[in-house]
């Protein structure tokens, strides 16, 4: 009877482990796809249409994008999100790497964009849109990019708040109350010093700001609170979904050319 009893005990401890979840990679050219937290779930599925079918560093890669219902059903309508239908963000594994890219609606739900990844390793691809009628979405996925990889980069908090980028000196204040968080860009020219005034509209707003986790779970996208600023000061506010270590890029514009600002910040 004894002998029963641990047979069946293996048994159940067998099948429990047969139910537990597994972290899946979404790769891009796996086509894999990751279903949304609403009731109806949206699906985002990625798939590399290059020729080679592979994402390879230094070559040109097509992606696509198709987001439709639970069913398979495509989402055909989109409405604009900073005067775009689709934000794609585009990091490396330790975040030394940011793209912002606009891929082009080609209806039925289908997006493309074509672009370079700059060396081997792990990428991760944030898909951020607003389906008509319905909350803005945002979709994760892990892509693997055939090549040399580069060097990692340690993702280390600043220990200084001023950096010269493309002829804009540009200062970042902090102020965190809880999880609260409050950034305040001020903007000089890097030669004469003199305050900036002449900042340019981004995407429909004074700048815009992509903050992720020293992971790249947590995805933040902020707008400014005041969008037609012009400088030199650039406000945003959010809230930080926990502690730990995030990664802040601000993107502004100036003369015609849009230049992205990176800081690293740990928060309590």
């Amino acid at each position: 009877m004894r002998i029963m009893s641990l047979i069946v005990l293996s048994l159940v401890l067998v099948l429990s482990g047969c139910g537990k979840s597994q972290t899946t990679d979404h790769s891009v050219h796996g086509g894999g796809h990751e279903a949304g937290s609403s009731e109806e779930q949206i699906q985002a599925i990625f798939q590399v249409a290059s020729p080679q079918t592979k994402a390879k560093a230094k070559e040109d890669t097509t992606l696509t994008i198709q987001i439709q219902d639970s069913d398979g059903n495509p989402i055909n309508d989109f409405d604009l999100n900073h005067e775009k239908k689709m934000h794609l963000i585009a990091v490396s594994k330790d975040l030394s790497y940011f793209k912002h890219l606009h891929p082009e609606y080609k209806g039925k739900g289908l997006f493309t964009v074509s672009t370079q990844f700059p060396s081997g390793g792990e990428y991760r691809l944030f898909a951020d849109f607003l389906p008509t009628g319905k909350e803005k979405t945002v979709k994760s996925y892990s892509l693997t990019v055939q090549g040399e990889p580069a060097p990692p980069v340690a993702i280390e908090p600043e220990n200084a708040w001023t950096k010269t980028i493309d002829g804009n000196e540009v200062t970042l204040k902090i102020d965190l109350a809880g999880m609260e968080l409050n950034l305040t860009y001020t903007f000089k020219d890097a030669a004469s010093k003199a305050p900036i005034k002449d900042l340019q509209p981004y995407l429909g707003a004074v700048g815009h700001v992509v903050i992720l986790d020293a992971n790249a779970d947590q995805y933040l996208h902020v707008h400014p609170t005041d969008e037609k600023s012009t400088g030199p000061e650039a406000q945003f506010m959010t809230t930080f979904p926990k502690s730990g270590v995030y990664k802040v890029w601000g993107e502004f514009q100036r003369g015609g050319k849009v230049f992205t600002v990176p800081f690293v910040v740990k928060v309590p």
